[in-house]
């Protein structure tokens, strides 16, 4: 760990610029240019090249080189643990605190009762012993490992640029401006007539106990989570069970709604689902297709801004964090041709299909760099 260079504070300067290298700033790897009558509290002074390492929800890994000085005094927040040192190459060391063998001791250094109050403690991590080649191994091994990181962010690049792309096809084909000419019906009005909106079993019809290692599947919030369908955590009942619960059956197509924990997130119901019911954590949508298609809806619900207004309309009044059926059936929904919401659908699942093999990719890489990664650090690299 470093030496400390010192610290500041920048309110006493108020009319200097500083260069801050905080949390918030740390996803576009910019540092903050702030005054100092922006900066509310003491700062630690850093140099360019030192690695930082944060402090506080450890579980994230973030670690940050700093860069040049570019006229202005270089300043960090106190969530970072600064690392300064002539022996280490500062990205051998950024690779080397991000890697599985330094943050499964780094994780038994932390404190708090969970979330974002866990934080490491500095004076333990100081204490953790790291092996450390010549400066020209470092330097052979970070651009080994460098290289291979840059596939891996490019890679998830070229998906945020597709899920933009999806975005913006949307907005373009259903957006405010297109949907003035059309009539506004309700989320209700284009469900299947019986029985399509429903959530799960509530209380005593299905409890934990019940559940079994194989049988009917069982989906829950984290199959939604992602705005897309993913298999999670296991969870099955028997035959016998599903004869009762029968009613809460989700078919290939119905699209799936988080009204519980994490709420607001949609998924439509692959067609290879094998037999399965949904938990209470869920409200499941079987819609009319001749007036509706799932995907529309899906992307209705996370980007539309009439769909977006009114939930957090509906937000302001709730008592908790949570949305309840009748808000969903009561949403409004303008009333979109089917034929644009099929030509909406065929550009959509092209899309989808190149984010798969994208995901794939990228899976392979992430792979490939964590083997990497643990050949360097166990000098078999």
């Amino acid at each position: 760990m470093a030496s400390k260079l010192g610290s500041v504070d920048p309110s006493r300067f108020p009319d200097e610029s500083f260069d801050l290298y905080s949390i918030p700033a740390y996803d576009a790897q910019i540092p903050q240019v702030e005054l100092g009558s922006a900066i509310g509290s003491t700062k630690q002074i850093v140099a360019p090249n030192d690695v930082l390492l944060s402090k506080i929800v450890p579980h994230i890994r973030r670690t940050w080189i700093v860069g040049e000085n570019r006229g202005r005094r270089l300043i960090a927040s106190g969530e970072w643990i600064v690392f300064r040192s002539e022996s280490v190459a500062p990205q051998f060391l950024r690779h080397l605190l991000r890697g599985d063998a330094f943050h499964a001791q780094f994780m038994t250094t932390v404190s708090g009762v969970g979330g974002s109050l866990l934080r490491a403690r500095p004076a333990q991590v100081a204490q953790i012993q790291i092996k450390v080649p010549s400066l020209a191994e470092q330097r052979r091994i970070a651009a080994i490992l460098d290289k291979a990181d840059a596939l891996r962010v490019k890679r998830t690049q070229a998906i945020a640029l597709l899920d933009s792309l999806a975005r913006s096809i949307f907005l373009e084909m259903f957006g405010d401006h297109a949907a003035k000419s059309w009539t506004t019906t309700t989320i209700n009005a284009v469900a299947a007539s019986e029985g399509g909106i429903r959530t799960g079993p509530f209380g005593s019809q299905l409890l934990h106990s019940e559940f079994v290692d194989e049988g009917i599947a069982v989906l829950g919030i984290d199959n939604v989570v992602a705005n897309e369908f993913r298999w999670g955590a296991s969870r099955f009942i028997t035959s016998t069970k599903f004869e009762s619960l029968k009613r809460y059956k989700v078919s290939p197509g119905d699209v799936l709604i988080t009204i519980m924990g994490t709420c607001g997130r949609c998924a439509i119901v692959p067609s290879t689902i094998p037999l399965a019911i949904n938990t209470k954590h869920l409200c499941c949508i079987t819609l009319d297709q001749k007036r509706c298609l799932p995907e529309f809806l899906h992307s209705y619900f996370l980007l539309h801004p009439t769909a977006l207004r009114y939930l957090q309309q509906k937000a302001k009044g709730a008592i908790m964090d949570g949305l309840n059926m009748g808000t969903i059936k009561e949403m409004p929904l303008p009333m979109a041709p089917i034929e644009l919401q099929r030509a909406y659908a065929l550009r959509v699942g092209a899309i989808h299909r190149m984010r798969q093999q994208h995901e794939q990719s990228l899976q392979a890489l992430e792979f490939c760099f964590s083997s990497l990664q643990h050949r360097a650090f166990t000098g078999t690299l």
